[in-house]
């Protein structure tokens, strides 16, 4: 018996230590691996040193502050004096049909009914251009329609079209001064839009303001109405003729209605008020433990990724999407390339994105410690979690927006919908095959669930390899793009008042700006010294490419490079090279100097800009000039009108009619 006992005591303290030395073990392992990892990517351990009150270390409040050389950017969009063109001068240039010479110069011309396709990048830069569009013509502008909600049946019903998303009343108050906005159309118009007795005209991205005065104006002044369908995310350029290609920027001749479309962009679009009460409460609930966070935006969009010819960066099913949508790109013809593209060229040349796993590598190299707070942004990500989870990995406080709300909060703004109708066809075919077959076995129980985010589901993609044609979007996935619209808006809204901003995929290529351009170019404006990074992905994949083997311990050069290349993104140098890359695509990616100060001498309280703005702002015209030339610029005069000519024939073969498409007006 007493050596029974002993045998059990001997037993018990063996277990006991042996529990005590794998503890030992694990902590002194996990502190290790975490010393020499960050000591290894940066070289400062004391970074990691967080104090008791739960605040930073000196190193880590660096990675935060502003950036004081950028800080002479000030938000400043109001009028600088009246409008040009008020006298109506290019009216002499219309054709003389009636008595169009004869209006009174204040009186309005008519009412311009649009409706806008597209997500909500789209969406924000047609309304800046619509509104710009009713100021040029004189027009009374009928509050827009949103085809991304009013496309999905059901809807909520205290919602429509264009407040599904803005704030209607807001909207209407901040322009009242610039445009006369209205709910909807006089009784008569409307019944005529009713009989489709209203041109409808579909201008293209590239519409200039001649377009409008020659071709829209005396339609507009002649039936006292016009339908507008705007697809290509903006519907206003200006052609120059020095340049022989089409620009967003206005030129200075028409700098008041360049910075009335900043006063719309920044000022008019506010969101519903339930949704901005929530991205506030997001932002509190980030910010509750006094720390500040990082919005990430990956860019993971299929049709970006297909337009660069990105597949190869996926695998599987995710590839083979990526393919199929570059095939129909080629065949609408946006895209004049082969369908087979080696995509480790594209990303060596900066054509596609950061993956989340790269982004983790540059956010240690900066110094960001794992316990970083960062918020993902975009309500569609390609790729689905799998490709987060190297992100997840280094950065464990990584959250989204499923994170912050619970279902009753995102539901709530989704308001009172309707259920959508049963698909009795795979009811029906259920009971033919029990037929058939009789009864079956009992099934085995099915597999734990696995939290699966509703913004990160894409869907079932059998049909890639059963047909080619991809298959018409069902009633849900129409309810889920204008869903889309609501959890884009949160995700805006928290990353322009992020402590720190990263785009994975900006300046896509496609000729639209993206939802980091959007963020960027709102950051830059309402507060140009936040620290938004605007890496340049070019450099950065020859970095990686030159410490390919090591990615995860490369060596001190590799880290300090790439902290010097993002730290100079967030000043001028990065400045000036975004102006080179965005300013093709729209002002509202690189605002500045349109909206926020002028290039010439200042007058009363109007802000100059900076000489080194100044300076790289005629560096790019020039830089823009000598490219064209040398590829574009025709030999003479004759070539040039004849040139312009063509356009505005192009432009005119644009105008429709509702009586031979039904496309246009969906809801008559």
């Amino acid at each position: 018996m007493i050596f029974k006992s002993k045998i059990k005591w001997v037993a018990i303290g063996g277990l006991a230590l042996s529990f005590v030395s794998l503890l030992v073990h694990m902590f002194l392992a996990n502190t290790s691996a975490e010393l020499v990892q960050y000591n290894v990517m940066t070289g400062f351990v004391e970074d990691l040193n967080i104090n008791a009150a739960g605040k930073q270390g000196v190193a880590s409040r660096k990675l935060w502050k502003k950036v004081k050389s950028l800080e002479a950017l000030q938000p400043y969009a109001n009028p600088r004096n009246k409008y040009p063109g008020n006298d109506r001068s290019f009216e002499r240039d219309l054709p003389q049909k009636s008595n169009l010479a004869s209006v009174p110069q204040n009186q309005n011309n008519g009412f311009i009914h649009a409706k806008i396709f597209g997500g909500f990048e789209k969406i924000r830069s047609s309304i800046c251009d619509l509104v710009t569009i009713s100021r040029l013509l004189n027009a009374t502008l009928v509050i827009p329609e949103i085809q991304e909600s009013t496309n999905s049946k059901g809807i909520g019903s205290e919602f429509k079209s264009f407040s599904y998303l803005y704030n209607v009343d807001h909207f209407i108050t901040s322009l009242r001064s610039d445009v006369i906005i209205v709910k909807d159309l006089p009784p008569v118009l409307k019944a005529a839009r009713k009989r489709k007795a209203c041109p409808i005209f579909k201008p293209q991205n590239s519409a200039s303001l001649d377009y409008y005065i020659k071709k829209v104006l005396p339609k507009l002044k002649q039936g006292k109405l016009i339908g507008l369908v705007l697809v290509n995310g903006g519907c206003l350029q200006w052609k120059s003729l020095c340049l022989c290609c089409y620009q967003p920027i206005l030129p200075s001749k028409w700098s008041e209605y360049q910075r009335l479309r900043c006063r719309v962009a920044f000022h008019a679009l506010h969101f519903r008020p339930d949704v901005l009460a929530l991205a506030h409460q997001m932002l509190k609930r980030l910010r509750a433990s006094g720390q500040p966070y990082l919005a990430y935006h990956p860019g993971l969009v299929r049709d970006a990724l297909a337009y660069q010819g990105c597949a190869d960066l996926f695998q599987d099913v995710h590839s083979q999407l990526i393919q199929h949508r570059r095939a129909q790109m080629i065949k609408q013809k946006l895209v004049h390339d082969e369908l087979s593209i080696d995509s480790y060229v594209q990303k060596v040349n900066g054509l596609c994105p950061l993956m989340p796993e790269e982004v983790g590598l540059l956010l240690r190299a900066m110094g960001y410690p794992p316990t970083t707070r960062i918020y993902l942004a975009g309500s569609e990500s390609f790729g689905g979690q799998r490709v987060m989870i190297p992100l997840r990995a280094m950065y464990t406080n990584l959250v989204d927006r499923s994170n912050l709300c619970n279902k009753y909060e995102l539901n709530k703004l989704l308001g009172t919908e309707s259920p959508l109708p049963v698909n009795h066809t795979h009811v029906k075919a259920a009971e033919e095959l029990k037929k058939e077959r009789g009864p079956h076995p009992r099934p085995q129980p099915p597999p734990p669930g696995r939290r699966i985010y509703q913004h990160e589901k894409e869907g079932w993609h059998g049909w890639i390899g059963e047909k080619e044609s991809e298959p018409d979007p069902s009633p849900i996935d129409l309810r889920d793009k204008a869903h889309r619209l609501l959890w884009d808006a949160l995700d805006y809204v928290v990353s322009v008042e992020a402590d720190a901003f990263f785009p994975g995929f900006n300046n896509d290529g496609t000729g639209s700006p993206d939802f980091s351009s959007l963020v960027m170019g709102h950051r830059l404006y309402q507060m140009a010294s936040s620290r938004t990074y605007r890496p340049d992905r070019k450099f950065l994949a020859k970095l990686f490419n030159s410490s390919s083997d090591n990615l995860y311990f490369p060596k001190r050069s590799w880290t300090v490079a790439a902290r010097d290349h993002l730290h100079n993104s967030l000043e001028e140098a990065g400045l000036k090279r975004q102006l080179l890359q965005s300013k093709l695509v729209s002002f509202l990616s690189h605002p500045i100097p349109e909206c926020t100060c002028t290039t010439m001498k200042p007058i009363g309280d109007h802000h100059e800009c900076p000489k080194w703005l100044k300076d790289s702002v005629a560096k790019s015209y020039q830089q823009q000039t000598a490219t064209t030339n040398e590829n574009e610029q025709p030999d003479d005069d004759d070539e040039m009108d004849e040139f312009q000519s063509d356009s505005e024939d192009e432009n005119v073969s644009n105008e429709l009619t509702v009586e031979r498409d039904e496309e246009m007006d969906p809801n008559d």
